[in-house]
């Protein structure tokens, strides 16, 4: 169109976008506008739009059908509809919804419902039915699975688009009104409740979904739900410990705050504005909404869903649970340790504690600690308040994530999955692009998500549009149009992309967002897509579809690993409540293992590509939603917005490419299939399909179309005409089929009653003969129960039998065996007590001999002998029976009887000395033991003990049962009479220990009698040695020679003590001291008596001198 003066052309505005104008005045390439505002704006013809002065006031409804196709024509034509609160227009195929934020009367009852069944697309006004009933109607009629994808930004409205959707299918497909819990009202009844936990108000909606949907409904051949299924993703955690103002967390945290009274006293609750979580943001409340009414509904909706009144009673815990547990503060204690700041975050611990059911000091722990693995041992590391606040944080965020993924696989189960199901319908409710002041790896993941979708758009849309054409080479013009599959590799690329580089630098422990932008920057330097903010360090802009969007990677590390801490894991496992023991299994029951780096992005990347393949594997039908204004205010339309909405959500290149081409294309012979019914002739005739398409569409009467070499291409509306055609035919058609086909019924309905009986009658007739078979079964099953009961019977009884007969004989050999030891025992005793008699006889008479012989030089030396002796007799005495009456009360069953000591006898040598011979005769034969010995003289010691030993062997006397119990009791009455003898043997025992007690005490007094002896004898020593001083004088006067005298025999006594003070050293006799050993408190042993003999011989004891005699006497003595 050629621009002159004076005409009405879209200039644009920046206000405005677009404004409209007279044409003043035009000079060479330029021209002079003057807009309706009254402006004057020179600007280029080329940016210049002509004006449809002939438009109907009230816009159309279908944007294809506008004179003049171009973005100010489109934004004024949705601007005129949305005023008269016409919310739904399209744009081809595309249905453009308009959020009006306020509800519209009459616009989704059931009667407006009814009236849009089995309509055509453009039979009546735009609205999300007619797209929702093309799509059920193409699943039918070709049986091939449809989706619906439902796009736009936050606030634009696509949850409440999605929820008309559903409740559009469920009443195409529903059962019938009367059913309870039917599937398509548990679909229905789940939104509620996933909006509850799953939605939140932010800055530009006050009921944004924080997580993507996909809701598959299936359909069975009849056309009917059968079954459903949702798929959620990515669900914002950081918004249960994180927000910013005016926004709000998410809906159940105040829906529970605002719950009765009785369960808000449970729960221990209060006002919103008394909780961490709640007060970061001053918004508490939305306008027109009642969350004490939402609380009720959300309920309600749970119960429908499946959800029984525990499971809700654990739900709300948690929820109250996470809220107190924002509320626990921590102050430092130390140099990095922290402790509970104040009594009131001791409270809120203490309750937390009790909603969560875990140990109070465990779930402190747990925020405080942190246990650090090591190849040697494991070390527990206390936090700084800020690291405690993290782990509180982090447990909470953990918690929360596990309920909402809890919620939805128990509402897939609820509402069950038809596995029969062919056809489905899916529903993509899914987050749009968002840009904001700080875009963290949340924003990025959902940006990347409307990446992909944006591709799937383009695909269907504009590549395959394009490439179908350029292949059935139609006379067709190439469009250009913006590609975005280099920014997805730019994301998803592997390896190289900045998903891959993100889980690189989480595996090295020590990297940071500094190293992870330092490393994107040198990776994607030279990318157009990719650019680098001016003076940032750790800020990186990605050019999206839809714009340009600056991300902070500050939390890009932490946010993308997927990992619990092992302490919050132990401590929610072992939860009293089994609820939220089953939200968290042990450690053994998950795959991977605690602590190990698992990439969230990763993940997504995987769950957005099996979407992908689905929503390839369906036939889709687009929805873009649009919102009018950022205020959220109803008849407010801002041109701006909307015109970058729809310019990144490609509706207008899709209107440009569905306007200038072909909407609609079949293959030749599903096109055949599907209408030849039209033109039954062309079968008959043997031609190529596309000269029988072409023959169809000439005898149909249109034009327009294009055949290519495997389709044919039809333009907007054409197959809408064919459709209707079909439609009537069919009609007529189906009046002559009905009489045959109800006789037919009448006759298959005749066959089927008669089949029918026949089979009953076989079924009866094969039941009674199961019964038969049955019964004689049971009857030969209880006839070998019996043999076995009694089999087992008798066999119980022998085994009785036989271990009583063996407790029988091990009584009897054992009291055998004791009655046997006992008697050599005593006879031992006996012999030792006869040997000692004797020798105390013959003690006596050597002490009447002694008492001849004290005239004797040599009375003194026999008496302490003597002593000496007898004290280490009665020592000796004292051992032996207190060895007897230990072996007494000793059981000699399945020991071996000890050897007895051997005795040592040194005979002493008699001398011809008559001094010495006297003293060695009136000296008793005494015996001498080895100190490492015990002394017991019989000869029966050195004979072995019988040695009784119970043998496992058949039993040889067979006891008949009859005279088992009379055995039994003899036994009873031998054991009775063992047990006295025995504590008879008890009593003389310590009888035994008595009187060995009186005999160390008579020994002590036998010791200080010793002792006084010895003095004496020293003292006589004394005297002795003076008496043979003059003896020697005597002896050294003049003699005559003497006749050799006998031998000399001296004897000598030995003391190995040091310190002995009676002993004489100026002397030839020496004697030892009786001194008493303090550490044992009894008389050391004697030494025996050494007797050295030398032979006097006559040169030795004669001389001529005085010296000699002398010498002579002194070897004598």
């Amino acid at each position: 169109m050629e621009i002159t003066v004076g005409s009405h052309v879209w200039v644009e505005d920046q206000e405005l976008a677009w404004v409209d104008g007279v044409v003043t005045s035009v000079n060479g390439n330029e021209a002079e506008v003057e807009t309706i505002n009254g402006n004057q704006v020179t600007t280029k013809l080329s940016k210049l739009y002509p004006k449809d002065m002939e438009a109907p006031d009230t816009g159309v409804d279908d944007m294809t059908k506008l004179s003049y196709l171009h973005e100010p024509a489109v934004l004024h034509n949705l601007a005129t509809r949305y005023g008269i609160k016409e919310i739904y227009t399209y744009c081809g195929n595309i249905l453009i919804a308009i959020n009006p934020f306020q509800a519209i009367s009459h616009l989704y009852d059931t009667e407006l419902m009814d009236s849009y069944k089995g309509a055509q697309l453009g039979d009546r006004s735009p609205h999300v039915f007619a797209i929702t009933d093309v799509a059920y109607r193409a699943m039918n009629n070709e049986g091939k699975s449809n989706s619906i994808l439902v796009s736009g930004e936050s606030g634009a409205g696509k949850t409440e688009t999605t929820k008309m959707i559903m409740r559009y299918l469920a009443y195409l497909g529903g059962h019938a009104a009367a059913e309870a819990r039917t599937v398509e009202r548990k679909v229905l009844e789940s939104n509620p409740v996933l909006e509850a936990f799953g939605n939140a108000k932010t800055v530009r909606n006050n009921n944004s979904s924080r997580f993507g949907k996909f809701v598959e409904i299936q359909f069975d051949a009849c056309g009917q739900i059968s079954g459903a299924a949702i798929r959620t993703y990515l669900l914002e955690k950081s918004r249960v410990c994180q927000i910013s103002e005016p926004e709000r967390n998410y809906h159940c945290f105040y829906l529970l705050c605002a719950a009765p009274p009785k369960e808000i006293e449970k729960y221990k609750l209060g006002d919103p504005k008394s909780f961490h979580y709640l007060n970061q943001s001053s918004c508490y409340e939305l306008v027109g909404v009642d969350d004490s009414h939402d609380y009720l509904a959300t309920k309600k909706a749970m119960d429908i869903v499946g959800i029984s009144v525990e499971e809700q009673d654990a739900i709300f815990r948690i929820v109250a649970a996470i809220l107190h547990l924002g509320n626990i503060a921590f102050a430092l204690e130390g140099e990095d340790s922290s402790v509970l700041e104040d009594d009131k975050a001791k409270f809120h611990l203490q309750v937390t504690a009790e909603l969560l059911m875990c140990d109070l000091e465990a779930l402190e722990t747990a925020l405080c600690k942190r246990n650090m693995v090591t190849p040697e041992e494991v070390i527990k590391r206390s936090l700084d308040p800020l690291g405690a606040a993290i782990s509180r944080d982090g447990l909470a965020k953990t918690i929360y994530a596990r309920l909402f993924d809890w919620l939805v696989k128990k509402i897939n189960v609820s509402i069950g999955q038809d596995p029969d199901s062919k056809c489905l319908i899916g529903v993509l409710d899914i987050y749009g692009f968002e840009s904001f002041k700080t875009s963290s790896f949340e924003q990025f993941c959902i940006n990347f998500t409307n990446e992909k979708l944006q591709q799937h758009f383009n695909q269907h849309v504009f590549k395959m549009e394009q490439s179908v054409y350029q292949e059935e080479e139609i006379d067709w013009s190439y469009i250009d149009f913006v590609d975005n599959q280099d920014v997805l590799d730019l994301i998803e690329k592997k390896p190289g992309g900045i998903i891959s580089l993100l889980d690189e630098t989480c595996m090295f422990p020590k990297s940071t967002h500094e190293t992870f932008a330092q490393k994107l920057y040198q990776t994607f330097k030279d990318h157009k897509r990719f650019v680098k903010p001016k003076l940032a360090r750790t800020e990186f802009t990605i050019v999206h579809y839809a714009g340009e969007v600056q991300y902070q990677c500050d939390q890009f590390l932490d946010k993308n690993k997927d990992y619990i801490v092992p302490e919050h894991q132990e401590l929610l496992s072992t939860s009293k409540c089994s609820f939220i023991a089953s939200l968290f299994p042990s450690l053994n029951a998950e795959t991977p293992k605690s602590g190990k780096f698992s990439s969230i992005g990763s993940r997504f990347k995987l769950q957005l590509q099996q979407l992908m393949d689905i929503l390839n594997s369906t036939e889709p039908h687009y929805i873009r939603c649009i919102k009018p204004n950022s205020d959220l205010r109803p008849e407010i339309f801002e041109n701006v917005s909307v015109l970058q909405q729809l310019r990144s959500g490609g509706v207008l290149e899709a209107i440009r490419v569905k306007c200038e081409g072909y909407p609609t294309n079949r293959i030749f012979s599903e096109f055949l299939e599907r209408f030849s019914i039209l033109v039954p002739e062309v079968l008959k005739e043997n031609v190529e399909e596309n000269v029988a398409c072409k023959s169809i569409m000439e005898k149909v009467g249109l034009s327009n179309y294009q055949i290519g070499k495997t389709k044919i291409f039809l333009r907007a509306g054409q197959m809408a005409e064919l459709d209707g055609r079909k439609a009537k035919l069919l009609g007529e058609s189906a009046k002559v089929i009905q009489k045959q086909v109800r006789s037919r019924i009448a006759r298959k309905c005749y066959v089927r009653i008669q089949t029918a009986s026949i089979c009953i009658q076989t079924v009866l007739r094969g039941q009674l003969a199961c019964e038969s078979l049955k019964f004689r079964k049971r009857t030969a099953a209880a006839v070998k129960i019996q043999k076995s009961a009694r089999r087992k019977s008798a066999s119980r009884k022998y085994t009785n039998i036989k271990s009583s007969a063996i407790v029988v004989q091990t009584g009897i050999r054992a009291m055998v065996a004791r009655n046997e030891f006992r008697s050599k025992m005593q006879n031992h005793s006996a012999t030792i007590q006869a040997a000692t008699e004797e020798e105390e006889k013959d003690s006596g008479k050597e002490e009447e001999d002694i008492g001849k012989e004290e005239k004797d030089n040599g009375k003194e030396e026999k008496d302490v002998g003597k002593e000496e002796k007898d004290v280490g007799k009665e020592e000796k005495d004292v051992g032996k029976e207190e060895k007897d009456s230990g072996k007494e009360v000793e059981e000699p069953e399945d020991k071996e009887p000890e050897k007895q000591p051997t005795v040592e006898v040194q005979e002493k040598e008699e001398l011809p000395d008559p001094p010495v011979a006297v003293l060695e005769q009136n000296k008793p034969d005494k015996t001498y033991v080895s100190p490492d010995k015990e002394q017991e003289v019989t000869e029966e010691s050195n004979e072995p003990y019988h040695i009784v030993e119970e043998i496992s062997s058949p039993i040889q006397d067979v006891l008949t049962a009859e005279e088992l119990p009379s055995e039994v009791e003899q036994l009873k009455v031998l054991l009775i009479g063992e047990k006295k003898r025995a504590d008879e043997y008890q009593k003389k025992h310590a009888e035994a220990q008595e009187l060995s007690e009186q005999r160390r005490k008579k020994l002590e007094e036998t010791e200080k009698k010793v002792h006084q002896l010895q003095e004496s004898l020293n003292r006589l020593l004394f005297s002795m040695s003076e008496q043979f001083s003059q003896l020697k004088t005597i002896l050294q006067t003049p003699s005559s020679s003497k006749p050799a005298s006998p031998p000399i025999a001296r004897v000598d006594y030995f003391d190995n003590s040091d310190n002995s003070d009676a002993s004489s050293t100026g002397s030839d006799f020496a004697f030892p001291a009786s001194g008493r050993d303090s550490a044992n408190n009894s008389c050391p042993r004697p030494k025996a008596p050494q007797v050295h003999v030398k032979d006097a011989t006559a040169t030795e004891i004669t001389g001529t001198a005085d010296s000699d005699k002398e010498g002579a006497f002194d070897d004598y003595f």
